[in-house]
């Protein structure tokens, strides 16, 4: 797939904000100090003199942020890193950017339950309560691209869909391939201007290698599909974004609306 473009967003911290956060809540438990004593130590380690420093550093980064005004209506995005790098709160920073522009957000998952999503939208600091009215979360055994479409009937222009993820989509018995579910999904998004996110696994022999990022031919297929339904593709790894921008720009079916 030939690259257009590549951008690297740095995070600049020795681990996601969300993993620092929980190293400070178990240092002060195990130490009997309270909470901003033990984040403050965490942020003199990442070399802040004070958490709340360090929050409003990363505040004005904000990679979500910037990877967010990357994306335009129709496109597929393929989220991708190995597990426990952080993709999932991504993805959800991603519908807390887009919610905040005004658009909707929707999060479809075969993974997670909605205790598991309150405590994930905790990590990036967002109360699910403050989400309700632009948020929709299901976690139904039906999902598949016709369901998910199904449930988007009143999507409009620039709502963020998020799948979680990419590689169950096709494990029921009776769904369609995945690369029909993706085609489908491909035409929907050209239609209607919805940005959908996938989040994908990253296959383990990646870290037997010694390229410092993975790339598209990392990702793990248990069954084939075709890569080139996706305009654009996110590695996240050791605290850094990657953005690759395919020549396969999102070709709308819609207007766009007049300014």
């Amino acid at each position: 797939m030939r690259l257009a473009l590549i951008r690297r967003f740095s995070i600049r911290l020795s681990a996601p904000l969300y993993r620092l956060k929980r190293k400070a809540r178990l240092t002060a438990r195990a130490n009997a100090i309270p909470l901003n004593q033990a984040l403050n130590a965490i942020a003199k380690e990442e070399g802040f003199s004070s958490w709340s420093l360090l929050s409003a550093k990363m505040s004005k980064l904000n990679p979500a942020a910037q990877l967010f005004e990357q994306f335009l209506p129709g496109d597929l995005l393929l989220l991708a890193a190995r597990p426990g790098y952080g993709k999932t709160l991504m993805a959800l920073e991603l519908i807390v950017q887009a919610i905040k522009g005004g658009r909707r957000g929707s999060f479809f998952t075969l993974e997670y339950n909605e205790i598991d999503l309150i405590d994930r939208l905790k990590a990036i600091g967002t109360d699910s309560t403050s989400l309700e009215a632009c948020f929709l979360f299901d976690s139904s055994d039906s999902i598949c691209a016709s369901y998910i479409e199904s449930q988007l009937v009143t999507a409009e222009r620039g709502d963020v869909v998020v799948i979680d993820y990419l590689q169950l989509l096709d494990q029921k018995r009776g769904n369609s391939e995945l690369s029909v579910q993706l085609s489908d999904l491909r035409k929907f998004a050209s239609k209607t201007g919805v940005i959908f996110i996938f989040i994908s696994q990253i296959d383990r022999a990646f870290d037997t290698n010694s390229r410092s990022f993975p790339s598209l031919k990392d990702i793990r297929m248990p069954n084939p599909f075709d890569l080139t339904h996706f305009s654009k593709a996110c590695f996240v790894h050791d605290g850094e974004i990657e953005l690759e921008t395919t020549s396969k720009s999102p070709e709308l079916a819609i207007p766009a609306p007049h300014a």
